[in-house]
């Protein structure tokens, strides 16, 4: 596919800034478009992880007039759409502000390539594993499968975690039915049946990535809502105990951001023929007590603390079947999680005073 010139929305980020050198090697043009929020940028400057040969405008997802100013200087062959508030708890007491980034950000888009008849050959969506909600389990008496639905309040303050009599399924595009439990969960799906209409409507080939859990060098040190892994990691730098939720034996499936770029990459020149969206992750569970146990270990700190405390849209398991991934891209994860918590403990230690604002988005 000939392709000249990316446009990468959020391209300031976490995973904007990792991908940017292999889309920089890829294009004759990269511009990435962010808004440099001062809860992701605190210095309201360049990241210093963002590839020098990526150009960098900064403007907003959801503002019209910037959208103007974009379209009359970028005419993208490509687009990756990483814009997007992210923040799961966070999501419960600022709906509108993700459903506005998430949801209207991408009608806005979708509106100004129209607009400017400035339609891409391809859109890559960075979606989010938050789709699926708990997905489904099966029962263990008759291997039925079944959807739990989603853990209430009242199942929670009883400090019940699981459901009785179940186990959960890996996630699964195309068989895992979509129940967000989360309104960020809520506003990715949105965001994907919002792409998906547009796309088929006008021509356009979509690929929608589901993320599981993002980690690696250069994330967030200064967000309180970014993920659990850098926010223990500097816990146990501290000394300090790590606190664990439940009963410590929530499962996520934690991904390397050098894998999620790689995926990303290889979705733009993939010649995909199946249309439901893509899982990326490890495809290994893990427990969040083990995570926080090899943290701990890794820094000297005390042994983890397990508090029985929970979040509201919290689900208890979550992890990714990627054959789909291996399949229609070409793709499997590169980095074992032992290696990639490492390099980030490495990276964190070499940058202990520091925020995501000035390095990595």
């Amino acid at each position: 596919m000939t392709l000249a010139t990316c446009l990468l929305t959020g391209g300031a980020g976490f995973i904007g800034c990792a991908l940017s050198p292999l889309l920089a090697d890829r294009f004759e043009r990269v511009v990435a478009m962010d808004n440099l929020h001062p809860q992701i940028h605190a210095a309201r400057t360049r990241p210093t992880a963002l590839d020098a040969r990526v150009e960098l405008i900064v403007a907003d997802v959801c503002a019209h007039a910037d959208w103007e100013r974009v379209l009359a200087q970028v005419r993208p062959d490509a687009i990756v759409h990483l814009a997007a508030e992210t923040g799961t708890a966070q999501s419960l007491t600022e709906s509108a502000r993700h459903a506005q980034v998430n949801v209207t950000g991408m009608a806005c888009m979708l509106d100004a390539l129209v607009r400017h008849a400035a339609l891409p050959e391809r859109i890559v969506l960075a979606s989010s594993r938050a789709v699926y909600g708990e997905g489904e389990w099966q029962r263990h008496e008759d291997g039925a499968i079944v959807d739990p639905g989603q853990r209430g309040r009242a199942m929670l303050e009883a400090a019940q975690w699981d459901f009785p009599g179940l186990r959960a399924l890996p996630h699964e595009a195309g068989h895992t039915a979509l129940h967000p439990t989360s309104v960020y969960g809520a506003t990715k799906l949105a965001q994907e049946h919002v792409l998906s209409a547009w796309a088929q409507a006008v021509g356009v080939r979509a690929s929608v990535l589901r993320m599981q859990n993002v980690y690696g060098p250069g994330q967030s040190l200064g967000n309180p809502y970014t993920g659990i892994v850098p926010l223990f990691c500097q816990i146990a730098r501290a000394g300090n105990s790590i606190p664990v939720y439940e009963d410590g034996a929530i499962v996520r499936d934690f991904v390397c951001v050098d894998d999620v770029a790689r995926a990303i990459f290889a979705a733009i020149d993939a010649d995909i023929q199946h249309t439901a969206p893509i899982d990326i992750g490890s495809g290994t569970p893990t427990t969040i007590l083990q995570l926080a146990q090899w943290i701990a270990r890794r820094y000297g700190a005390p042994a983890p603390t397990i508090t029985g405390q929970y979040r509201h849209g919290d689900v208890r398991q979550a992890c990714a079947r990627i054959d789909a991934a291996r399949a229609h891209l070409g793709w499997q994860p590169h980095v074992r999680l032992d290696a990639g918590l490492e390099r980030l403990c490495a990276w964190i230690d070499a940058h202990p005073d520091t925020t995501r604002g000035s390095l990595a988005g």
